[in-house]
């Protein structure tokens, strides 16, 4: 089973998130509201698969991406995101993110968007 954490400042599409991914047999082992929250889970719980927001107080998404690749590699990074401009998106890719989601979104959205993620395993 495929481990998940969700990094998201807003507790409604962390919890949206935990619900449409558990159902499809990612087990969730990190909630984080900041990006500060989210590298110090990502070395405990060590996930493989991050859904991460950009728009976050203090370190923000792209900044998170890139300190949570310098300790953990392997880890495979959806960004769920509202800023939709493709500057961001291609930034995020840049520092290591693997696809990227906007919002709002739906259950098929993340799902499929989880799927292309591992889809090279």
């Amino acid at each position: 089973m495929k481990r998940l954490m969700i990094v998201d400042d807003s507790n409604i599409i962390r919890s949206k998130i935990a619900r449409a991914l558990g159902e499809h047999g990612l087990e969730v082992v990190g909630l984080a509201p900041n990006g500060e929250d989210a590298v110090e889970r990502c070395v405990s719980s060590r996930p493989d698969v991050i859904t991460m927001d950009i728009t976050m107080p203090g370190m923000d998404g792209i900044e998170c991406i890139r300190r949570i690749r310098a300790v953990n590699p392997t880890v495979r990074i959806l960004v769920v995101s509202a800023l939709a401009d493709k500057a961001t998106a291609i930034q995020a890719l840049k520092e290591g993110a693997q696809g990227f989601v906007c919002k709002p979104f739906t259950e098929h959205d993340l799902t499929e968007a989880i799927g292309e993620l591992f889809s090279e395993d």
